[in-house]
């Protein structure tokens, strides 16, 4: 019996496939590990097609292949955001039609394959509360999520809302019955569970919320305010005598680096130099036709990430971006950065509102908040619980790596 529980152990797996990083731990007789991959524990969600469909790579790879020849790839991330969206089916990669879940399945199967899960093996996945998208379909999303997941060679697959598995890990540091609240703050979702544990006895869910807004929005939110005004934002142009805006559609780009390079179309780039020409914001526009031309979408996107990082510890930071003639460096304070967010912190906080209704408990009911993910650090995010709950019943850890710890124990016997 023993040898039998070891061995299901070994064939134990939590995969957390994220928005921007995805993780994998092994549940084994030692306890649970994460999977290093090339860049360390995480991997980027990130699927890259290199000529052909049958061509690809995935994680650093994929970034590494996008960087030595950008115009010869065709670069996938965000996937799981598209889950729910009933208006994205399939699309076009080098004459072949591929099938959202056939994409994501690819994906998966280079993030197991580098994690060493065998074939059979049983995993336990992370879900999103709510997935992301206005209107978004949640049981087409976990149907797709599933069919994901079989296309990649796994068919013994339990699905469990992400915050939920971050509370089973901390979970384990009790040693007396409590009310617990769990935010997982990803890339593109902010998910809460409120849990009830007690030694000993199985886990309660008592209620759940989510909503579409996390980092990468706050980082859009950057791009927006500190960058794309530079851009030509703001800016019009005049059509027999009537001063127009410039179309925001020039600066969609902005949302996601990846979608700067998909500007690249000739049809595109013709109609911003044709309102370049007839605009007063000529010099800003030309800059955008060149950043676009040049892919220069992962460079401004890291440049804005590392503000947005550098503001949870400072109270100021500056962008600075460079290429050819367009430079930015700009004084960004974390009280502008803040003012910028403020309507995505209060729907955040309404959504915190809408799990504890759920669970139909109040503030004082709860007894611990666990906090997780890489946008937790923000400081502006961090305030909406100490306010409400009291910086001593705040608690975090494994930032990055608890939800796919938590699924690896979910997924013992």
């Amino acid at each position: 019996m023993l040898m039998h529980d070891a061995m299901q152990h070994e064939r134990a797996f939590g995969i957390d496939f994220g928005t921007t990083n995805s993780v994998v731990a092994r549940l084994g007789a030692d306890g649970v590990s994460v999977a290093h991959h090339a860049t360390g524990e995480v991997f980027r969600s990130i699927l890259c097609f290199q000529g052909s469909w049958r061509a690809h790579v995935a994680g650093p790879a994929a970034m590494e292949a996008y960087l030595d020849d950008p115009g010869a790839c065709r670069l996938m991330m965000s996937l799981k955001s598209h889950l729910g969206q009933r208006s994205l089916r399939d699309t076009l990669v080098f004459g072949r039609v591929l099938e959202l879940e056939e994409l994501v399945g690819l994906f998966l199967g280079h993030l197991l394959r580098e994690a060493g899960v065998p074939p059979g093996a049983a995993v336990v996945a992370g879900r999103p509360v709510r997935f992301v998208g206005e209107g978004a379909d949640d049981a087409l999303a976990e149907q797709r999520l599933r069919a994901a997941f079989r296309a990649a060679g796994i068919t013994d697959l339990r699905l469990v809302p992400e915050p939920e598995a971050a509370g089973h890990r901390f979970a384990r540091g009790l040693n007396a019955p409590a009310h617990v609240l769990v935010g997982d703050f990803g890339g593109g979702t902010s998910d809460f569970s409120v849990l009830r544990f007690a030694p000993g006895a199985p886990t309660q869910a008592l209620g759940h919320a989510g909503i579409g807004i996390a980092g990468d929005d706050f980082d859009a939110a950057i791009l927006r305010h500190a960058v794309a005004p530079l851009l030509g934002q703001g800016g019009h142009y005049r059509v027999i005598e009537q001063a127009l805006p410039v179309p925001v559609s020039f600066f969609a780009g902005f949302a996601r680096w990846h979608r700067l390079a998909q500007m690249r179309s000739p049809r595109q780039l013709r109609d911003i130099a044709e309102v370049a020409r007839l605009s007063d914001v000529p010099e800003q526009l030309a800059a955008l036709i060149r950043l676009i031309e040049d892919e220069q979408g992962l460079s401004l996107y890291r440049s804005v990430a590392a503000v947005k990082a550098a503001l949870s510890a400072a109270d100021e930071a500056v962008l600075d971006f460079r290429h050819g003639r367009f430079a930015i460096q700009r004084h960004v304070t974390r009280r502008e950065f803040e003012g910028w967010i403020e309507r995505d912190l209060a729907r955040i906080a309404a959504t915190v509102d809408a799990a504890l209704a759920e669970a139909g408990l109040a503030d004082g009911g709860i007894d611990h908040v666990f906090l997780t993910g890489g946008t937790a650090y923000v400081p502006a995010v961090r305030r909406i619980f100490e306010a409400r709950f009291g910086a001593g019943r705040l608690a975090g850890g494994g930032e990055f790596t608890s939800v796919a710890e938590g699924l690896a124990l979910m997924a013992g016997p």
